[in-house]
């Protein structure tokens, strides 16, 4: 990898000869000829002006000679920006809308676009892209660097993690670049983009050297461009202060704002919607008994009924996977959504690893999670599994089984759930793989309470094999 010294000394320069003139360089080849008429192959021609005039007995590149050299100083931006396969990433190939269905997400996406338009025109100050990985900080960072190597700029570009690695593997005798160089090249171009930053292992010689980095950029004021999928508050604070510095630093923020990220995570699948519907669901399905029609029959009258007047709550259960549980529920939130209506909907295992991750990595989010799913107005809660589950054996008896998964803190999270909802009577639905009238136990009473709830088990034949 070139150092700045070498790129800057390698750029083609036009030498002067007498006043202001110039000269080709001394590496010229002396056969060169590319067949131009205008300088007869040489390169490099005199302006045709009478005596006297300030360009009278100067030389200067041809026009076919200027093509080249600009080609040659491209290439070598491009080996010194350590861009590689990233030179794809350009504002010509970027929809200014990102690559995002959510109506929010495109519109900060096109505050982002707009913004690094600016700066790739003229890079001054710190440009920090955040938000989640995906959300195309890298290919904005990207486009800026390609654009700025067309304009001529010297960049370099390196992904956090791997200039550390490099940096690490420059102490060793066999490398090619010296620790001294790498780093000095890294605290001094003129542009650098950090991507991935919080991506890193954070051991104490990464965040000594990161430091060391940021603060030399930061005193002496080089563009930098910093991506980052950590929360800022997250990062170093060393760090963090200054990629916020009011008047040097910028933040723009991609992909959902922690409240949509909420959102995000209770929503219905488009899918779902579009397919889980009251008018594709057939209840005149082949293989039914009339007594499991009848199940079917009851569970979709009672959704139907359920969708016209949201109050309490619809648990429908049925051990089999296939017999329209979920597809019930979510036709019912269908209507409400076209209603204008707000629902959440969780699968259960989800919402229980939507909470454990939370808890421990952002305890702020776990708590508004928590507290969205809790007081919903409209809660789907799908496969609801409580802690102990039923199994039939041959002989036709149900045995208790623990399910795999949960824990006592899980339990607990679930059942303050319940408990909380059947308390306010906030308007719930629960499909259950779970018959609840076998099963005793808190999660049991609650469900089956009769002033709130009403269950309806479907008895069927898993419904998706089935044909009309």
């Amino acid at each position: 990898m070139p150092n700045i010294s070498e790129v800057l000394s390698s750029l083609p320069a036009a030498g002067s000869v007498g006043d202001g003139g110039h000269v080709p360089p001394d590496d010229e080849p002396d056969d060169f000829d590319n067949g131009c008429d205008l300088c007869g192959g040489h390169g490099w021609i005199s302006p045709n002006v009478p005596v006297g005039h300030a360009d009278f007995g100067t030389i200067a590149p041809c026009q076919c000679q200027e093509s080249r050299l600009e080609d040659e100083q491209r290439n070598r931006l491009l080996t010194y920006s350590n861009l590689g396969h990233l030179t794809r990433f350009r504002f010509e190939n970027l929809d200014p809308d990102g690559l995002s269905d959510s109506e929010i997400s495109k519109s900060q996406f096109r505050k982002a676009y707009d913004v690094a338009r600016v700066y790739a025109n003229d890079p001054r100050g710190w440009l920090t892209f955040t938000g989640p990985n995906g959300a195309g900080k890298t290919h904005l960072a990207a486009a800026i660097a390609n654009h700025c190597v067309d304009s001529s700029r010297i960049v370099f570009f390196s992904h956090a993690p791997d200039l550390l690695d490099h940096l690490r593997s420059s102490f060793g005798p066999a490398s090619e670049v010296s620790y001294s160089d790498l780093f000095d090249q890294v605290r001094t171009t003129p542009l650098l983009v950090l991507d991935g930053l919080g991506s890193q292992s954070a051991t104490p010689w990464a965040e000594e050297k990161l430091r060391q980095i940021i603060n030399h950029r930061f005193n002496a004021e080089l563009p930098t461009i910093v991506t980052t999928a950590v929360p800022l508050n997250a990062l170093d604070p060393y760090i963090a202060t200054r990629l916020t510095t009011r008047g040097l630093g910028r933040v723009v923020e991609l992909g959902l704002t922690q409240s949509e990220r909420l959102e995000e995570l209770g929503r219905i699948p488009e899918n779902m919607l579009n397919t889980m519907t009251f008018e594709r669901f057939n209840t005149n399905v082949s293989g039914l008994t009339s007594e499991q029609r009848k199940s079917v029959e009851a569970a979709y009258h009672a959704a139907r009924n359920f969708a016209e007047r949201p109050d309490g709550w619809l648990v429908l259960t049925g051990r089999r996977t296939g017999v329209g549980k979920t597809h019930l529920a979510i036709a019912v939130a269908e209507r409400q959504l076209q209603a204008g209506r707000q629902v959440t909907y969780y699968f259960m295992s989800r919402l229980i690893f939507d909470l454990q991750t939370l808890v421990g990595t952002d305890p702020a989010r776990y708590a508004d999670l928590f507290d969205r799913v809790t007081n919903a107005p409209f809660l789907i809660i799908d496969n609801l599994r409580t802690s102990l589950r039923f199994r039939d054996t041959e002989n036709g008896r149900s045995v208790p089984e623990r399910w795999l998964g949960g824990t006592p803190w899980a339990e607990d999270q679930l059942y303050h759930i319940i408990t909380h909802r059947h308390s306010h009577r906030l308007t719930t639905i629960i499909t259950s793989p779970e018959n609840f009238s076998e099963q005793p136990g808190p999660f049991g009473s609650l469900l089956q309470d009769p002033t709130i709830s009403q269950i309806i088990d479907i008895d069927a034949n898993d419904y998706r094999t089935q044909r009309p």
